[in-house]
């Protein structure tokens, strides 16, 4: 019987899955933090026999070399995928058998060129896996521009084909099992979350169905692909290498002195907690990204890649979850960690901090000088007139082009408006954060889509 175990990464937008038939396992695209792999295996007192890769990611630091390592497992990458260790060369139209699993593999070209899916059966049993990587989402495909601007026509071309390809391989009943789709910047066009989806369900609501012709599958692509982020361009070059294991010991301890040292040096250093928190009462010179579900994503955008990081946290909880979030995007060990009180972390300087305010309090203050972070796209999406635009990851990059006074600041809901203000703060700005959602602001008649 075929039984498929998900196991979430919210915070990347991401899902792995385990194939098995009560006894054999098959890993799919599994992430780098596998002890949460080996407590699924083990809660469900099975082996893998063999972890596959959809593609080289780019998103992530993969643990499939290292599970299967550890487990003696086959290990499926695409055979065209020119990586630097052994591992069992896959393609299309191959089969294998692990237990009572067969594993069927598809070539799927789009997300990437040597994309594969995997269709998994198992003896005996009508149902049919069919794990899609990031060629066939739920509602969408997988983004087709990450590889440079040279391959993205091409790839949109094959990743409507490939579509297309998928629908008529398997029957109607199968079910689809992306690894992005859920928040994942991989994603593109109109990708929803949700549980799970049938190939007949997909056939019905999806971008690549639904859109007329491949011309015009290309022109909605292409014409939706947002800002991605700026650690994507080490990734793929990370598992071409064979990720070693997570290492998430504890980060060394820093104390006060060190901790205004680091700062005083220009270092990164980074606190976890709540952004009214932050707001209400920091260090002075730290960058405020609250720990939740953008954490890694952001953080990993904005600082410069291999720059030292250290982490300032309420508890050895938030830290240790701070750092599993980042050892998955490549970020190994951080240099460092500060924990307690925020007061005593200071070492008697003055806290800084800032105010927060709605978007009714800026429509009541029409002199205030307006700064928006959101990404481009949302931007066209409505906007407050006079406003200036400087995304997010953009915005280091641009200091010098902000205008004079106090600056607003706002996003689509406080999170990235917060950590926008953190850095103006550092760079000695004077700000007042928008903590609100924008859609209050269109509510009130703030906002225009001309311009």
């Amino acid at each position: 019987m075929l039984q498929i175990e998900v196991l979430e990464t919210g915070e990347l937008g991401d899902r792995s899955y385990i194939a098995h038939d009560g006894t054999t396992a098959v890993v799919i695209d599994p992430q780098r933090d596998l002890d949460r792999v080996d407590a699924l295996l083990g809660g469900h007192g099975v082996a893998p026999a063999a972890v596959a890769e959809t593609h080289i990611h780019n998103d992530y630091v993969t643990g499939g070399f290292e599970l299967a390592r550890q487990a003696g497992a086959d290990y499926l990458v695409a055979g065209a995928d020119a990586v630097s260790f052994a591992r069992r060369p896959v393609g299309d139209g191959d089969e294998l058998t692990y237990g009572s699993l067969t594993v069927r593999v598809l070539a799927t070209p789009g997300h990437t060129h040597n994309h594969l899916a995997y269709v998994v059966s198992a003896a005996g049993d009508d149902r049919v896996g069919v794990f899609t990587g990031g060629s066939l989402l739920y509602g969408s495909v997988g983004r087709t521009d990450l590889l440079g601007s040279g391959s993205t026509d091409a790839l949109t071309r094959a990743q409507f084909r490939t579509a297309h390809r998928l629908a008529a391989a398997v029957p109607d009943h199968a079910l689809l099992y992306p690894t992005h789709g859920f928040g994942s910047f991989c994603s593109s066009g109109s990708a929803t979350g949700g549980g799970i989806a049938t190939m007949a369900q997909e056939k019905a609501r999806n971008d690549a169905f639904t859109i007329a012709g491949e011309d015009e599958f290309v022109e909605h692509l292409l014409g939706g692909l947002t800002a991605y982020p700026a650690y994507y361009a080490h990734m793929a070059a990370r598992n071409l290498a064979g990720p070693g294991p997570a290492d998430l010991r504890p980060p060394e301890r820093v104390d006060p002195a060190e901790l205004r040292r680091r700062i005083e040096a220009g270092e990164w250093v980074v606190d976890l907690r709540h952004r009214t928190l932050f707001s209400a009462a920091h260090v002075p010179g730290t960058v405020g990204i609250e720990l939740g579900r953008q954490f890694a994503t952001y953080l990993g955008w904005l600082v410069p890649w291999g720059a030292p990081v250290t982490l300032v946290g309420a508890t050895e909880s938030q830290i240790a979850d701070a750092q599993r979030q980042l050892t998955r995007i490549g970020v190994e060990r951080p240099a460092g960690a500060a924990v307690g009180e925020i007061r005593a972390l200071a070492d008697g300087r003055p806290l800084g901090g800032y105010p927060r305010a709605t978007f009714t309090d800026l429509l009541e203050s029409p002199d205030a000088v307006v700064l928006d972070v959101r990404r481009d796209d949302e931007r066209a999406t409505g906007h407050l007139p006079g406003s200036t635009h400087i995304p997010l990851h953009a915005l280091l990059d641009r200091l010098d082009h902000l205008p004079d006074g106090r600056l607003w600041v706002h996003c689509a809901s406080g999170f990235r408006a917060s950590v926008a203000a953190s850095l103006l703060v550092r760079a000695g700005r004077e700000v007042v954060v928008v903590d609100d959602e924008v859609a209050e602001a269109s509510r009130l008649g703030m906002t225009v889509t001309a311009g």
